[in-house]
């Protein structure tokens, strides 16, 4: 599989201008993360991905789009995901907004309120990224699976801190 961390949001642009979180709630990309979206097109168009994994959160889903549409592919909404619960950003929409704005994706399967308690614990997390690891073993896909997701889920599930934008290969 390949992990990609979502592209600069508004709140990644404001946190960093002020070090504090700006209260911003389920964050679209800034115009430079949404540039940078773009560009990961040619990045990644040759990578054999045939299938998009991606976190609920707008930022995420703003950053699979372009990819998709390049690959022709529709990006399966996947909560397990999705960012741990530490701010501001780390509330999401409700699945039947995220249905109405994203309405050629499939939402049917989230509760309306779909993220993690604010803050989710430790432990939580680690499990959540345990089980997908566990569910990409079991899931014999032909050509790679793009992962979509979030600093902290990534994190847990590789070790490694990715800057926004930035994409790894990984086996589960």
């Amino acid at each position: 599989m390949i992990i990609l961390r979502h592209c600069e949001s508004e709140f990644n642009r404001l946190y960093n201008l002020s070090g504090r979180d700006p209260a911003v709630t389920d964050p679209s990309l800034s115009a430079h993360g949404q540039d940078h979206a773009y560009a990961l097109v040619e990045e990644l168009s040759h990578k054999g991905i045939s299938r998009i994994l991606v976190s609920p959160f707008t930022r995420a889903l703003q950053t699979a789009a372009p990819i998709a549409r390049a690959l022709g592919l529709t990006p399966q909404i996947t909560p397990l995901v999705r960012e741990r619960g530490m701010y501001s950003c780390d509330v999401g929409s409700p699945a039947s907004v995220l249905a109405q704005d994203w309405p050629h994706l499939d939402f049917s399967h989230l509760p309306e309120q779909w993220w993690s308690p604010l803050p989710e614990p430790d432990h939580a997390l680690s499990q959540r990224a345990e089980h997908f690891r566990q569910q990409m073993r079991r899931e014999a896909q032909d050509g790679q699976t793009l992962v979509v997701s979030h600093w902290w889920f990534l994190l847990e599930l590789s070790g490694q801190s990715l800057e926004n934008g930035d994409w790894l290969p990984l086996s589960p």
